[in-house]
């Protein structure tokens, strides 16, 4: 949603950030790469694991980038009241939705459909005293992000497209995201109320999270340094949101822009995946999309570069750069750095396969028993959602399975089971 910003709903914005970009370019005939074992830790998977970061400058001389974020001209004066089928219809494709991925409890603002809920521009200015500078949250290149808070003390965020009429990338952006958002509601997403398109006005309204990005959190933003164990939940909540979206929602959901700043925390740290600009409803009978690539630099699956073929495992190979930037606390690419550490994926991973995984651990972390083989087995998994070909990374719901073992083998570690008799 933000060009090189910060999250799309959360407090502040993130200049550091390699922004988002889109790429256009002929697809080049796909000859397949020689595949590798997600598991292996020899030399000829690293050699299989370098061709994953290519760069720039060996790719095709027709390959552009250009900034992916403008403006829609579209006036209406039609308010939202439309949404997806109702939250009884979750697991219409014959799969179980216990637990996780039930539909959530909704409090007294939501409607029975994601975004039912209908607003007047009298009552979002109000709510964010006429988009006042000093409640805003987020900045980037689509629009902008206030904090508000409506009459009845239900704390919103608003972002607000920005106008320009001789752009109509924005709209389809906006329109895009309220589509996605209507389909999709889970405990690890960022909960959709509804939208305004109204006076020129482009207004997307979802639920206040109080605690910032993930992003800011590994930059000890606020002087506080966040946790292994809660580290680990986070990757857990996020591998729970994916998984929903590409297995569970009403239709399959790719994300495209899974990153550290796309996770927001609530005050307990619990994370809620947001912005859904780029986002890819799948038809169910698609193997993949085929699609003018989307993304932010350092997390784009370079499968998906090459053959402009999107599926799920597209997320899958973001999720396994957000274990490592989980892990070492860094962003996925520092240009300050080192040559050979400057993309931290392939430089964690190079550590990891010659087994000085814990060299790469943030610097703020103590490294103990249980976080050494925690970061090992997150590695491991890393490592198979990082291969270069897509038929080689796990599925979502087996990234949830194996976090869960990892938390389990960390926690018998932490407080062993004879202490808790």
């Amino acid at each position: 949603m933000s060009s090189g910003s910060g999250p799309a709903w959360s407090r502040r914005s993130d200049p550091g950030e390699v922004s988002r970009f889109s790429v256009a370019t002929r697809a080049s005939s796909s000859a397949s790469e020689p595949s590798a074992s997600g598991g292996g830790r020899g030399i000829s998977f690293l050699d299989a694991f370098r061709s994953c970061f290519v760069p720039a400058e060996a790719r095709s001389p027709e390959t552009s980038m250009s900034d992916d974020f403008h403006h829609s001209h579209q006036l209406s004066r039609s308010v939202s009241s439309q949404g997806s089928n109702s939250g009884s219809t979750y697991g219409s494709k014959q799969r179980s939705t216990k637990g996780m991925y039930s539909p959530m409890h909704r409090n007294s603002l939501d409607g029975d459909i994601p975004g039912s809920t209908q607003f007047s521009l009298p009552q979002i200015q109000k709510a964010t005293k006429n988009f006042s500078p000093n409640l805003k949250i987020g900045q980037g290149g689509s629009g902008t992000v206030y904090k508000g808070q409506l009459a009845d003390g239900t704390l919103i965020a608003v972002k607000r497209a920005k106008k320009n009429v001789y752009d109509k990338h924005m709209g389809r952006e906006f329109w895009n995201e309220i589509k996605t958002l209507q389909h999709i509601e889970h405990l690890n997403l960022v909960r959709f109320h509804g939208y305004l398109e109204f006076g020129g006005e482009q207004l997307i309204i979802v639920e206040y999270i109080p605690n910032g990005n993930l992003r800011e959190h590994l930059d000890c933003v606020n002087g506080k340094v966040l946790e292994f164990s809660t580290r680990l939940e986070i990757a857990i909540d996020v591998a729970h949101a994916i998984t929903y979206l590409h297995t569970y929602s009403d239709h399959p959901v790719i994300h495209r822009d899974i990153k550290s700043s796309n996770i927001l925390l609530m005050n307990n740290c619990r994370a809620k995946v947001a912005d859904f600009g780029f986002a890819k409803l799948v038809p169910t009978d698609s193997s993949h999309i085929s699609t003018q690539v989307k993304g932010t630099a350092g997390y784009l699956d370079p499968e998906y570069l090459r053959t402009y073929q999107l599926n799920e495992k597209s997320d899958v190979y973001s999720f396994g750069v957000l274990l490592v930037e989980l892990v070492t606390g860094r962003r996925p690419i520092e240009p300050k750095r080192q040559i050979i550490e400057r993309v931290t994926a392939k430089w964690a991973m190079e550590k990891f396969v010659v087994g000085n995984a814990i060299q790469t651990l943030d610097p703020n972390l103590e490294a103990t028993d249980a976080i050494n083989l925690a970061v090992e087995k997150m590695y491991e998994l890393a490592l198979q959602c990082l291969s270069p070909t897509k038929r080689n990374r796990p599925s979502m719901k087996r990234c949830v399975e194996i976090l869960w073992s990892i938390r389990k083998d960390y926690r018998e570690l932490v407080v062993p089971t004879s202490a808790t008799n």
